[in-house]
């Protein structure tokens, strides 16, 4: 396990030693002092101690929802204390967006700076270098609807031989000049900071870069598990890392130049191209589990309620992770290979770096205070304390970053605007639909009443109503029997709801009741990262005493035809109009539910919003 956490959880952080080192005494000055250099190493090896190892590793990954973990994880898991907590859900859910924004800039900066070693292996390639990197991010989307379970199972030993190379070219720099490593004294960080002014603070904006992938760990710690995480990080990767860094910074201060890439100046000549390859296949990993990661998290957001039902296809029969989202794949894609031909090089790239990971940590640090209050007990002055110094570090992170806007980093921001702004649109219309609905709904015990009294014909079968409340008759029970003059003789009214867990246990799926003879109501529970499955639900409630006819059953669903309401006391008409046409192009909920095609009946029924 702890092998495959290795390609799947730790290739951004992992492959960050490319650029990170460069930008960062870029920042410094044309030629860095040593003390300079033993400043910003400092910093970096600190804020990989603080961020990822503490609180992340040792912190964050002991707060889980039911195994999950990751920003949408912890506010739902915070949503469980209480529901009405806008706040809270705020946060999480820009913080989620933001990630959408490192999604598309990771795999740009990461296979860049990969290729950009053949500026010193081969410079006559310089031309090719975008052009390579452009095709080998085409190539790399294009493949996500085979899935990646074969390719998966490499991911794992690359990496681990990635890791252990950056670790001996780092020790073979630290053995050309041994006393890099008094940078592991915090004193030279701190002095580097205190003594620079302005400048040393925007120097902590690229020195965030190294730690640009820590969100990962935390995000991905349902695949794994934290303790195949926790190994993973404190016996390979972290000691390659501080290694690597060192390394890097020994040959500055012997006097290798920083006009082009530190990292590949520690590679032997003879092994460049080699190594060329193995950063490049090391950042397509890297890619890979950012776009798993952005897959995985809309599912989330689907089943929250906080996207549209989109196609979610699985590609794997083992894998419940391992699943491909058509449209969030495509438009990654465009956005990545844009931002990379706009910015051209991976220095230029790392502006836009940063800050939308700095906000989201940010936004981690808050709801971990949260979470130690109330899910762990602590006092006030113990969770202030541990939280209060993640959101002070967070912070000076992400003020150092905002520097960074105008240069680039209002890329993330818009993108994460844009993603934040669909989930609310989206949330407000749902809501207000589920409002009109349940405002005119017949009791039960009345409809039936009018059923007998109109002699509707009963005809045989089982009838499956669909409906998104909780009481009375679902309107498109309603509907049918106005417009068919017909009812089944079984009738079971089925309500699908998704709780603030991941998984839900079998054996509380779903309750059952007999409100009337041969009239069942159920309430099936799904957690957000599961997909509900209506046949088999059916199987289950027979087991409950349901007595339906599962040879003969129609499926009735509603569908809405979003119009804008004429009182002016709906949504505006701009986010009703957004909401229609999200409406419009969502996945039909028979296809969400698994429904069999040939046994669905769609009422559709206009809702002014």
């Amino acid at each position: 396990m702890g092998l495959s956490a290795l390609g799947i959880v730790f290739g951004d952080i992992g492959t960050s030693p490319l650029y990170t080192l460069k930008t960062v005494l870029d920042l410094t000055g044309s030629m860095p002092t040593p003390g300079a250099v033993l400043g910003v190493l400092s910093l970096i090896l600190w804020t990989l101690i603080i961020i990822t190892s503490v609180k992340y590793v040792i912190f964050a990954m002991s707060i889980e929802n039911d195994g999950e973990g990751g920003i949408l994880a912890l506010m739902s898991l915070l949503g469980i204390k209480k529901h009405q907590r806008p706040a809270i859900v705020a946060v999480g859910l820009f913080g989620a967006a933001l990630i959408y924004g490192d999604g598309a800039i990771t795999p740009a900066i990461s296979v860049l700076s990969a290729l950009e070693g053949l500026n010193i292996a081969a410079p006559a390639l310089k031309p090719y270098i975008l052009p390579a990197a452009v095709a080998i991010l085409v190539a790399l989307f294009a493949i996500q609807p085979l899935g990646t379970s074969r390719i998966g199972k490499a991911f794992g030993p690359i990496m681990g031989l990635w890791f252990l190379s950056i670790a001996m070219l780092g020790l073979s720099g630290v053995m050309r000049h041994p006393a890099v490593f008094a940078a592991l004294n915090p004193l030279y960080g701190l002095r580097y900071l205190l003594s620079n002014g302005y400048a040393s603070f925007v120097v902590l904006g690229g020195v965030f870069l190294c730690v640009t992938g820590a969100e990962a760990l935390y995000a991905d710690m349902g695949h794994f598990g934290p303790r195949p995480i926790r190994l993973a990080w404190s016996g390979m990767v972290f000691p390659s890392l501080i290694l690597n860094y060192a390394g890097q910074s020994a040959i500055v201060l012997e006097g290798s130049s920083t006009a082009d890439n530190i990292f590949y100046r520690l590679c032997p000549e003879s092994l460049l191209i080699p190594f060329v390859i193995l950063a490049t296949l090391a950042t397509i990993i890297a890619s890979q589990s950012i776009i798993t990661g952005a897959f995985s998290m809309t599912r989330q957001a689907i089943q929250l309620g906080w996207l549209p039902r989109l196609q979610i296809t699985q590609t794997s029969e083992k894998g419940y992770g391992q699943i491909y989202v058509g449209v969030v794949n495509w438009l990654l894609m465009i956005v990545t290979v844009g931002l990379t031909l706009f910015f051209g090089k991976s220095d230029n790239l790392a502006a836009a770096y940063g800050i939308a990971v700095s906000a989201t940590m940010l936004m981690t640090s808050a709801l971990l205070f949260i979470a130690m209050r109330e899910v762990w007990g602590w006092s006030l002055f113990a969770s202030g304390a541990i939280a209060g110094a993640f959101l002070w570090v967070d912070a000076s992170f992400f003020l150092a970053n905002l520097v960074k806007v105008a240069d680039g980093g209002y890329v993330p921001l818009l993108l994460a605007g844009l993603v934040y702004g669909v989930m609310l649109i989206w949330h407000r219309g749902s809501t207000a639909v589920t409002r009109n609905v349940s405002e005119r709904l017949v009791p039960i015990g009345e409809f039936m009443g009018m059923v007998e009294s109109r002699k509707i014909p009963r005809v045989p079968g089982a009838g499956v109503f669909l409906t998104g409340t909780s009481s009375g008759t679902p309107p498109v029970m309603d509907w049918h029997v106005k417009h068919n003059r017909a009812l089944h003789e079984q009738l079971l009214v089925l309500r699908v709801v998704t709780e603030s867990i991941p998984w839900v246990k079998e054996s509380e799926r779903q309750s059952v009741s007999e409100v009337a003879p041969n009239f069942w109501r159920a309430t099936a529970r799904y957690g957000f990262m599961e997909r509900p499955d209506i046949p088999v639900l059916l199987r289950q409630a027979q087991a409950q005493g349901c007595a339906l006819d599962l040879d003969d059953v129609t499926y009735y669903v509603g569908h809405e035809t979003i119009v804008h309401r004429e009182d002016r006391k709906g949504l505006a008409k701009w986010e009703e109009a957004l909401f229609a046409a999200m409406e419009r192009n969502a996945v039909h909920v028979s296809d969400f539910f698994r429904l069999p095609s040939d046994s669905v009946v769609e009422i559709g029924r206009q809702v002014a919003i």
